[in-house]
């Protein structure tokens, strides 16, 4: 069960961060433009949110293991199309289907890590576990396409060839689960909340102002991230020069800066605090635009050999190494200052809003990409950062105001940051 589990992480790992790969090859293979393009992402994101709302506290009721085997089968039959019904619709519907399916299998995954391990040493370990596996797939993915990728005429639509490995892959994981045998009565259906209960929460929270500041920060960081990952690899082909897979590979660097950011971040934080950290990542983010950008300026042989790359390619998924930090801290900074009973709500929040972010994210700069050209489209993202940046100080406003105020039952006190 536990490999069942990670195999499905994995799998969805690679799914969900091949958007760039996907916006890149479809404008190569369909001819679709770049703000037709952009839509891929709230293809995805939309569903995860509407999905991860609306099954949280009714998946128990199917099955943890029997929701996570349709929405894998949802998944495999999705891959197998692409290469049988090769059309940007196809894709869009692929996200779609990856978007809901993905929302399944997370809140299957957390909860039965949560039903396989006891102690919070142990759920600790395999949840660490489960999510180093992701990363794992994050950065396989790049080159996973990228091997299917014809270098000599990227629109060669061989590439939907990849997903008949990864629909194998789903089935695979189908099967693992089936064969598997786990009690899973130990989970309460009955103390399950509904829709409207939900929802009604989540309604009250949004009314206070320090959540209002934080969602708008989840909002502008996903906006970032998604901006600089979903069109990277596109980036990296039509300003670099790279060519399709090289383009691809490159935008891997940006995968390996994430897990490293999110790993050092741990140790960094005890030393400067989270609100430090917050704002020296933020100005390292800014920085590293305007060192890299200009790198790319006035490039215009084509690129087939990773030792003729611009300073550039490496350069600037640096960018990785200092957002990477910023969405636990600010996800830890407001989850630690609330009720448990509360944290749930919250959480779904933090999920719609991050998807908000990441379809907005991916359609401006697309957009400004279209009208304007990619290097445009990035120093753009200077705006939101500079938005952030007011945002996180907000925020340590407010909770250190909420420190230094009585407790009450409606306000809690916020953390140190």
């Amino acid at each position: 069960l536990k490999i069942a589990l990670m195999l499905s992480y994995a799998v969805f790992a690679v799914l969900l961060n091949s958007v760039g790969t996907v916006i890149l090859q479809s404008i190569e293979t369909f001819g679709v433009d770049k703000v037709t393009a952009s839509t891929l992402e709230g293809f995805k994101d939309l569903p995860i949110a509407i999905t991860s709302f609306l099954v949280a506290s009714q998946l128990y009721r199917l099955g943890l293991r029997r929701g996570m085997m349709a929405g894998l089968a949802l998944a495999g039959l999705a891959c197998l199309a692409m290469p049988i019904v090769p059309s940007f619709w196809t894709t869009r519907l692929l996200f779609l289907a990856i978007g809901v399916s993905f929302a399944i299998t997370k809140v299957a995954v957390y909860s039965l890590v949560g039903l396989l391990t006891e102690g919070e040493d142990g759920h600790a370990g395999l949840l660490n576990l489960v999510e180093g596996v992701f990363m794992l797939g994050v950065l396989s993915g790049y080159w996973l396409f990228g091997a299917f990728i014809d270098a000599a005429h990227p629109g060669n639509p061989a590439w939907l060839h990849v997903y008949y490995v990864l629909a194998a892959a789903c089935f695979v994981a189908i099967l693992l689960l089936a064969s598997a045998r786990f009690d899973e009565s130990r989970v309460q259906r009955g103390a399950q909340r509904g829709f409207a209960e939900d929802f009604a929460e989540m309604l009250a929270l949004v009314g206070r102002r320090d959540i209002l500041i934080f969602v708008a920060a989840i909002f502008l960081y996903v906006l970032v991230e998604q901006g600089v990952g979903s069109w990277l690899p596109t980036f990296n082909r039509e300003i670099l020069k790279l060519s399709a897979p090289m383009s691809v590979q490159a935008a891997s660097i940006f995968a390996v800066s994430l897990a490293a950011g999110r790993l050092g971040a741990g140790v960094v934080v005890r030393r400067t605090g989270a609100f430090r950290l917050l704002i020296g990542c933020l100005i390292g983010m800014a920085a590293l635009i305007l060192l890299a950008l200009p790198l790319a300026a006035g490039h215009v042989d084509a690129v087939a050999d990773w030792r003729h790359a611009p300073a550039a390619t490496f350069v600037f998924p640096l960018i990785g190494l200092v957002m990477a930090p910023i969405y636990p801290a600010l996800n830890s900074s407001i989850l630690s200052g609330l009720d448990k009973a509360k944290q749930p709500p919250m959480v779904g929040l933090i999920v719609v809003f991050s998807a908000l972010g990441g379809t907005s994210g991916s359609l401006i700069v697309g957009r400004t990409f279209a009208a304007m050209g990619g290097t445009t489209a990035f120093y753009l993202l200077l705006a939101p950062i500079a938005l952030l940046l007011v945002a996180v100080r907000a925020m340590h406003r407010a909770a250190r105001h909420a420190q230094h105020a009585p407790a009450d039952s409606h306000n809690p006190p916020a953390p140190a940051q």
